[in-house]
């Protein structure tokens, strides 16, 4: 070997053909394919919810519950993220709570919740279990006869279209359950979350003012 002349015992690597690294059944239709997948899976938030059903593996929520519905136990099957008006419509069959915006806005879904009135559409199922829930079929009496709010508002013709009187209904006797004679701003003020598309506020102002007894 010639003097200054460097040894170089490296071996060569044998570079390996881009085809060969590829997967064969990864065909430029099944490549778009699956881009397009991903792609709306996140837009429909499916991998939010792929991810949240592993999450609950450990410490999952219990799905038979006990439900203290207007005075009865009711055993129902409840998702863990489901909301009180959903179990109660289409679980229970308790149509009278109605959905309107479903966001907690405009009150046609209240109920009574241990003496409290609450959105149901914003109250996890869960959240009630042992608690005593009200709904509107649970303030008529055995024999028919209407509730003294239900029938005020009958009177004072406080129905229009009646989508939201359920709503205005369980504000109006949770109210009187716990002020039996209140002042009509104390009643304008009790009934502000209960939204009236029809605009007949007055109506349903003079209906509490007749259950309470100040209006004959």
């Amino acid at each position: 070997m010639c003097p200054g002349t460097s040894l170089n015992t490296s071996i060569p690597q044998k570079k390996t053909p881009w085809s060969d690294t590829v997967n064969p059944k990864l065909t430029r239709r099944r490549f778009i394919k699956a881009a397009i997948f991903t792609g709306a899976a996140a837009s429909s938030g499916a991998g939010w919810y792929m991810a949240s059903a592993q999450s609950r593996q450990q410490g999952a929520v219990e799905r038979l519950v006990s439900l203290n519905i207007n005075g009865r136990t009711r055993r129902v099957d409840v998702a863990p993220q489901e909301t009180l008006a959903h179990t109660l419509r289409y679980r229970l069959n308790l149509t009278g709570t109605k959905l309107g915006c479903n966001r907690g806005e405009c009150g046609s879904c209240t109920v009574i919740v241990e003496g409290t009135t609450h959105y149901a559409c914003s109250t996890l199922t869960h959240s009630v279990k042992g608690k005593e829930v009200t709904t509107v079929e649970g303030l008529r009496a055995a024999d028919g006869t209407l509730h003294p709010v239900q029938q005020a508002f009958v009177d004072e013709l406080s129905p229009q279209c009646g989508f939201c009187t359920p709503g205005q209904v369980m504000s109006a006797v949770a109210l009187l359950n716990t002020n039996p004679r209140p002042s009509r701003e104390e009643a304008r003020q009790a009934m502000a979350g209960n939204l009236c598309r029809c605009g007949a506020y007055d109506h349903y102002l003079n209906g509490v003012m007749r259950a309470s007894g100040q209006l004959s």
